[in-house]
């Protein structure tokens, strides 16, 4: 049974069980599946309530905690279980593009060369980081929303802006891979 677990399961396996949350969900309460809103809960229930944003029954949206909890808990636990002596498997065409950025150590999920507190204070390391961190949760809140919950739950109830949201993030991820990334990264 653990030999499942530390492997990468294909996307005919992955995919099917992603996309069944959508109708699980709305089955089991009418519920709309999405990561990003549960931050506004977080500070909604941390923050006095004197801040209108804030001012909302963040209560009957508590279950959304929960399920984030469990992603990241269950995240934990699987990085727990997949830790082993083998390196992380990297296409070899990107370990060369890669090795040229000098990119070469692939024993984490994340490459060590670009994601340290050393790296924060480097030029390179603090666009990725904090100016990345922050166009993410920018765009998130500008576009009402995550690509999960655009791409998953918007997108399987025919939802316009969510197709729109969906297209603009794939554009932007594509732009950013193929022509942004390389720049940051020779820096």
């Amino acid at each position: 049974m653990l030999e499942i677990i530390k492997e990468p399961w294909p996307w005919y396996v992955a995919g099917p069980l992603i996309g069944l949350t959508v109708p699980a969900l709305l089955i089991m309460g009418n519920k709309s599946f999405g990561i990003s809103s549960s931050l506004r809960h977080i500070c909604a229930a941390c923050i006095p309530a004197n801040v209108n944003f804030f001012k909302y029954n963040w209560k009957k949206e508590a279950w959304n905690l929960f399920f984030v909890l469990g992603i990241f808990f269950g995240g934990m636990i699987t990085a727990h279980l997949l830790v082993n002596s083998n390196e992380i498997t990297v296409n070899p065409y990107l370990k060369t593009e890669l090795a040229g950025y000098g990119i070469t150590d692939y024993s984490n999920l994340v490459p060590l060369q670009l994601m340290n507190f050393e790296s924060l204070l480097t030029l390179k390391g603090f666009i990725i980081m904090v100016i990345g961190g922050f166009l993410v949760g920018f765009g998130t809140r500008y576009a009402g929303g995550c690509t999960s919950g655009h791409a998953i739950m918007g997108l399987s109830n025919l939802q316009w802006p969510s197709l729109v949201a969906t297209v603009c993030f794939m554009v932007g991820g594509f732009l950013m891979v193929n022509l942004i990334l390389p720049i940051i990264l020779s820096l």
